[in-house]
């Protein structure tokens, strides 16, 4: 049993369906005793943080969706078995022969490290925002308001953003968390 060497590889999956993939997956090699040869199953996801109705929520969104990756041995039936998980269109990579191509180490490395350095800084929000980007305000007087932005004060992480309202344009001061990308 020597050549039960674990490999990274990516499955594709209906995007909105990788929770019920991951699901089915666990269960069905559950089912059928396969641990050994399936390790992990993993959705990358990243936290992002929100302001509604004046309160912080923080939602997970897939930073690659559609994607579900797995840390499998695939021998015997085990490929044809995850291929016929219901929502899953096929491994990322199939090559003529049929055979999934595993992912590199550096790439696994790459994802799994920015996995875990979401979840290290996940208070530390990056500024996603630039100067002339339209915005739309989800919290405040101003929710549902689209306006676009003029300044960015990153030490207090607010934003100056030019709004129409009754056909003047008024600048309000906002936090990052008042607004969302258009």
């Amino acid at each position: 049993m020597s050549e039960n060497v674990k490999k990274w590889y990516v499955l594709r999956a209906i995007g909105g369906k990788e929770k019920k993939v991951k699901e089915y997956i666990e269960n069905e090699i559950a089912n059928a005793g396969l641990q050994e040869f399936v390790s992990q199953v993993l959705i990358p996801t990243e936290k992002v943080y929100q302001i509604r109705n004046g309160k912080k929520i923080s939602k997970e969104r897939n930073f690659f969706p559609g994607y579900v990756l797995i840390e499998a041995c695939l021998v015997g039936e085990i490929p044809h078995i995850l291929k016929n998980i219901p929502n899953v269109i096929g491994f990322l990579g199939d090559t003529k022969s049929g055979e999934p191509v595993p992912m590199r180490q550096s790439e696994v490395y790459r994802i799994l490290g920015r996995v875990d350095e979401m979840a290290e800084s996940s208070e530390e929000m990056n500024i996603p925002f630039v100067v002339g980007e339209t915005v739309k305000v989800i919290d405040g007087p101003f929710n549902g308001f689209n306006g676009i932005i003029e300044k960015i004060n990153e030490e207090k992480k607010k934003l100056e953003v030019m709004v129409k309202i009754f056909g003047r344009k008024t600048p309000l001061e906002l936090s990052f968390m008042q607004v969302e990308k258009e």
